[in-house]
């Protein structure tokens, strides 16, 4: 298996349990947060997604499928369209809401194709490029990082 293989395989995975998460669900049950500090399901989604989406973008030099297929009109949420959930806090949290399990679905779909589209093309020394320096930010936030 090559490395490209194992990251295709790695997000058919996350796709798989995605889906088994969100399907059936509806609005209101995506936006239910068991306790006031909790983060949704709508949102875990969508910040999964939109973090992907970020970083595949960051390192395929592209623009990100958020804004250049529309999905943060789509979504119509009142944030900044380069927001990806860093740094949320509950209020942040709670408007992440979204019109249907269908349309959540739909844009980690459209990103998920870009992500496997840009691993299977990869080689091995394509990995010893440094994509972003300085590691992961980390701040405190609803996602608890």
């Amino acid at each position: 298996m090559t490395i490209a293989e194992l990251l295709a395989d790695a997000f058919e995975r996350i796709r798989e349990v995605t889906h088994e998460a969100v399907d059936g669900l509806t609005a209101d049950q995506l936006a239910f947060r068991p306790s006031g500090q909790a983060n949704s399901v709508a949102w875990l989604v969508w910040h999964l997604s939109r973090v992907t989406d970020d970083h595949i973008a960051d390192a395929a030099g592209t623009e990100q499928v958020w804004t250049s297929a529309g999905w943060a009109d789509r979504f119509g949420l009142p944030l900044e369209p380069s927001e990806t959930g860093y740094g949320h806090d509950s209020g942040q949290v709670a408007v992440v809401r979204v019109g249907s399990a269908e349309l959540l679905t739909a844009y980690y779909d459209a990103v998920h194709q870009r992500a496997i589209s840009y691993v299977r093309e990869l080689a091995d020394p394509d990995l010893d490029r440094i994509v972003a320096r300085g590691g992961i930010r980390r701040s405190r936030s609803a996602c608890g990082w």
